[in-house]
């Protein structure tokens, strides 16, 4: 079965960063468009980055854009979700998603992701 798996979360300081991994099996990974979310406490689920099956196309929220950088490794089925400069308000827990086999990059609706990870925590503080 599908599993995808992040890892890299914690406790950091405001301006500080981190680089989220997210290590998928079960599936082709080469066949999936690649995802992150973020859910804040009382807030619905976001999207944050999305990167094409080859990794040549990617996409932002206007949220993230600028502080984020995703990528993926197909050889190591793990794609990643590089952050700088991090705020309090990005304290959430950060999920990895993967929605059908060709499903454009762009900002995805929950509702289009076939495939969820566990989530993990980031905390900035201040």
């Amino acid at each position: 079965h599908v599993q995808l798996k992040e890892s890299g979360g914690g406790l950091v300081q405001a301006g500080g960063s981190l680089r989220l991994s997210c290590a998928a099996s079960g599936l082709t990974f080469s066949s999936y468009p690649m995802g992150w979310f973020r859910q804040a406490p009382g807030k619905e689920r976001e999207f944050l980055a999305a990167i094409s099956e080859n990794g040549g196309t990617t996409y932002y929220s206007t949220a993230v854009k600028g502080r984020v950088t995703i990528s993926r490794d197909n050889a190591k089925s793990t794609v990643y979700l590089q952050m700088i400069t991090l705020k309090t308000e990005d304290t959430a827990v950060y999920y990895c998603a993967a929605p059908r086999p060709g499903q454009a990059v762009g900002p995805w609706l929950l509702s289009e992701v076939w495939y969820w990870g566990q989530g993990t925590q980031v905390t900035v503080a201040s």
